[in-house]
C-alpha cells in the first residue's frame, strides 16, 4: 500500500502578550522578513524546528525579542495565510512574569497597543476570529 503524501507546513508559534492592567497587547516590528516581505508589525515568535519543543521555543523567542519572560496560558488560535498557504501559525496567550521591555533579535521595535488598533498595524491578513477573540479578551478581561 502506498503511503499518502503529507502536506508540508512551516509552523510558526506566536505569543499574544496581554497586560490585564492596561488591557493592551504587545507587538513588534520586523524588517526584511524572508517569508513575508510585506510583514511589518507582528506578534513575537518564530518558526518551529523539527526537533523544537514548542513551549520552550516560544518563551525563548519572546524573551529574545521583547526582553520579557512569560507564562504560556495556552493555544487560542491557529491559521494559515492568504499570502502563504504553506505557513501555519499557532497563537498562544501569554502573560509577563518578569523582565524589562527591550526589542531584540528580528524585532526592531516593540510597543503596547489597544486590541482595536492591532489590525491597522498589521500588513498581512488579520483573521476576523482572532480580532474578535482579542476584543473579547479586553471586554471580559478573562484569559481562558
Amino acid at each position: 500500500m502506498k503511503k499518502p503524501t503529507l502536506n508540508k507546513f512551516n509552523v510558526i508559534v506566536l505569543g499574544i502578550i496581554f497586560d490585564p492592567k492596561t488591557k493592551k497587547i504587545l507587538i513588534g516590528r520586523r524588517e526584511n522578513d524572508p517569508y513575508f516581505p510585506q510583514l511589518s508589525w507582528c506578534f513575537p515568535g518564530d518558526n518551529v524546528s523539527k526537533d523544537g519543543e514548542i513551549n520552550k521555543l516560544l518563551k525563548e523567542k519572546i524573551k529574545e525579542q521583547t526582553g520579557f519572560e512569560v507564562k504560556n496560558l495556552g493555544a487560542v488560535f491557529a491559521k494559515t495565510y492568504e499570502e502563504r498557504r504553506d505557513f501555519l501559525s499557532i497563537y498562544f496567550l501569554c502573560e509577563v512574569t518578569k523582565g524589562k521591555l527591550k526589542a531584540g533579535g528580528e524585532i526592531k521595535e516593540v510597543k503596547w497597543v489597544n486590541p482595536e488598533e492591532l489590525e491597522k498595524h498589521f500588513s498581512v491578513s488579520f483573521h476576523p476570529r482572532l480580532k474578535e477573540y482579542l476584543n473579547n479578551l479586553v471586554s471580559k478581561n478573562n484569559f481562558l
